[in-house]
C-alpha cells in the first residue's frame, strides 16, 4: 500500500454533526471523497440535503438526518440512523458548536442560564455524541472533537465557549485512554479563524477586514473548511493510526499574541 492509499477510508461509516455549512460541510464532503459513507447531520434540512447532493453527484453515499443536538434523544437517534442505514458506525465527528446569536460577553456578565446553555451545547452534547458512538463502534474506529484555540488560551468575551472547548480537549485525552482497550482512537482538531457563517455573525468583517486578519497569521491568510477537513481525514485514516489523545491546532500559525503582529512576506 502506498502512502497515498493510507489516506483512503473505504468501507467506513461517518457521522458529522453540524455538517450543513462551513467546516462540517467540508469535513463531510472530504470523508466521502476518501471513500466513507457519510451521515450528514444539522438542524436545517435544506443545508444537509445540499451536502448530500454534492456527495452523491460525485459518486459517494450519504444520507441527511435532520438533528438538533440539544433535543433529548436526538444524538441517540442519529447514531442509530447510521447503523440502520449503513450497517455500522466507525467515525464520529463532533463538529457542532458556537455561541448564540453572535454574542460577545465577558465572563462576569453571563447570566447563569446562558452559561448553562453554552456549556450544554458546546460540551455536554459532544460528550453524548462520543458516548453514543463509542457504544456502537467496532475496533479500529475514531472519534474526532472539533474544538478551538479558545479552549487552549485566554478567550476574552468568548470565555464560556472557551471553557466548553477546554473541557472537550480534556475529554479527548481521557476518552483516548479509556477507549484504548476497544481500539477506538480519539483526537481533537482546534481550528483557527475560518470565516464560516457563525464566525461572520460574531465578527462581521468586510472583505478588507478579513484579509487584514489573515495577514496577521504566520501563513498570511485565514483558514478554509478544507484546511480543517484535511487534518480530520488524516486522523481517521490509516495514515493517522498511531495518533490518539491529541488536539491538533490547525490555525495558520496563530499563537497567543501573534494576531497583533502583521504578517510580512519573506524578501
Amino acid at each position: 500500500m502506498s502512502i497515498l492509499d493510507s489516506f483512503r477510508i473505504d468501507g467506513h461509516v461517518a457521522v458529522v454533526t453540524g455538517s450543513g455549512k462551513g467546516i462540517g460541510r467540508g469535513i463531510a464532503i472530504a470523508l466521502a471523497e476518501a471513500g466513507a459513507n457519510v451521515v450528514v447531520a444539522a438542524r436545517r434540512q435544506a443545508d444537509i440535503d445540499e451536502v448530500v447532493g454534492v456527495i452523491r453527484a460525485a459518486g459517494g453515499r450519504a444520507i441527511a438526518v435532520q438533528t438538533d443536538v440539544n433535543e433529548p434523544g436526538a444524538i441517540e437517534r442519529l447514531a442509530d440512523a447510521a447503523v440502520n442505514e449503513f450497517g455500522k458506525l466507525t467515525i464520529w465527528v463532533n463538529n457542532h458548536g458556537g455561541n448564540r446569536d453572535g454574542k460577545l460577553i465577558p465572563l462576569n456578565e453571563y447570566e447563569e442560564a446562558e452559561m448553562e446553555w453554552m456549556l450544554h451545547f458546546n460540551f455536554v452534547t459532544a460528550w453524548k455524541g462520543a458516548k453514543e458512538a463509542a457504544n456502537r463502534m467496532p475496533p479500529g474506529s475514531s472519534i474526532i472533537n472539533i474544538t478551538s484555540g479558545a479552549g487552549m488560551n485566554a478567550a476574552p468575551r468568548t470565555g464560556a465557549y472557551g471553557a466548553a472547548k477546554a473541557a472537550m480537549n480534556n475529554m479527548t485525552q481521557t476518552l483516548a485512554v479509556e477507549l484504548a482497550a476497544k481500539r477506538i482512537r480519539v483526537n481533537g482538531v482546534a481550528p483557527g479563524p475560518v470565516p464560516t457563517e457563525i464566525f461572520m455573525k460574531t465578527f462581521p468583517l468586510d472583505a478588507a477586514g478579513l484579509a487584514a486578519m489573515g495577514e496577521r497569521l504566520a501563513v498570511g491568510r485565514l483558514g478554509t473548511p478544507e484546511d480543517i477537513a484535511a487534518c480530520v481525514l488524516w486522523l481517521v485514516s490509516p495514515a493517522g493510526s498511531w495518533v490518539t489523545g491529541q488536539t491538533i491546532a490547525v490555525n495558520g500559525g496563530h499563537v497567543p499574541g501573534s494576531m497583533a503582529v502583521r504578517h510580512e512576506e519573506n524578501k
